[in-house]
């Protein structure tokens, strides 16, 4: 059994369906279940890191078109729920992993795509084209200093996307190439891992995101269920009571009627002007007062200064008067 804990086939808190044409194979493939590790974010905590994460998406896309000086188109395809190690374990042997604080929360992210798709985007801030063959060896000192201003643009959105959820000023910590050098958790603790799909140019890799559960999650579920202050409540206590003092004002036609009588269709169609129907409303029942069909009270036949009236009663009592 594999001890990847996925969101999105996880029996106990299955992911919003994605928009359509993302994530359809993730979806289809069978994935196994852990029991040993429950999955930990819910339906409603997927559903916000999805609106931060589809906006970091977006503003990163408008950061890398800008300095890389070419088209590129950056969406999320998918978040998944693993434990650091199973996560490390699905990047290949040479990969460019960057590092980041997540202060004031505790913990670190990482950040990570291909070391191919990294020296290409240094090509490209250098003026050339990012095509052909990328070097497949640790950056130089240069080529770091680069990288690491496009690494903390990426870091500043970042912040900003989560922004509505908490206070977060990503920095970067170090650059690994090997994986498993990385070490932002302990092994066993539970990440979110957010995947994306990347077009620069010809190119198109995967890039994940990887943040820690423990760090983020009372601000999820704040976020899930958010505390009003009391100048908010008392916004809403007044537009409540507003709006009760306009509805108490809106005019309702209302009816008071004897029990519906059923007839058949033949009779019906051949009433004729002086046939009489039985309405079969017994003579101590209410009558049934009604607005839109729906009835709502009962009432006795009485009269008002030679008006005919109802005179409301209580449902299963007819107030001892004899209808006429």
């Amino acid at each position: 059994m594999s001890l990847s804990d996925t969101v999105a086939d996880a029996p106990s808190a299955a992911a919003p369906r994605l928009p359509e044409g993302q994530g359809r194979v993730r979806r289809r493939e069978p994935r196994t279940y852990d029991f040993r590790r429950p999955t930990k974010l819910s339906r409603e905590h997927v559903r916000i890191l999805q609106i931060t994460q589809e906006s970091f998406a977006r503003q990163a896309t408008t950061t890398l078109t800008s300095l890389l000086r070419t088209g590129v188109r950056v969406e999320l395809t998918g978040i998944e729920q693993f434990s650091y190690d199973d996560y490390i374990a699905t990047l290949p042997a040479s990969w460019f992993v960057a590092t980041f604080t997540l202060e004031p929360l505790a913990g670190k992210g990482v950040l990570a795509w291909p070391l191919d798709t990294a020296m290409a985007m240094v090509d490209h801030m250098l003026g050339g084209s990012g095509a052909g063959d990328q070097p497949n060896r640790p950056m130089t000192g240069m080529e770091s200093s680069i990288t690491g201003h496009l690494l903390a643009r990426l870091l500043d959105e970042l912040g900003q996307a989560f922004a509505p959820v908490t206070t977060l000023a990503p920095t970067l910590d170090s650059v690994e190439y090997n994986p498993q050098l990385a070490q932002a958790a302990s092994g066993s603790e539970t990440v979110m891992v957010a995947t994306y799909s990347m077009r620069i140019g010809a190119r198109e890799p995967e890039v994940t995101l990887v943040l820690p559960f423990s760090s983020f999650a009372g601000p999820l579920n704040n976020a899930a269920s958010p505390q009003l202050s009391e100048t908010a409540k008392h916004k809403r206590q007044r537009a409540l009571e507003a709006i009760t003092e306009r509805l108490n004002d809106v005019p309702v036609d209302v009816s008071v009627r004897f029990n519906p009588l059923e007839v058949p269709s033949g009779d019906l169609l051949s009433l004729a002007v002086g046939d009489v129907l039985l309405l079969r409303h017994a003579q101590d029942s209410p009558l049934q007062v009604t607005t839109n069909d729906v009835t709502f009270a009962h009432a006795l036949p009485s009269n008002h200064r030679r008006r005919l009236a109802a005179e409301i009663v209580p449902d299963t009592a007819t107030g001892g008067k004899d209808p006429a």
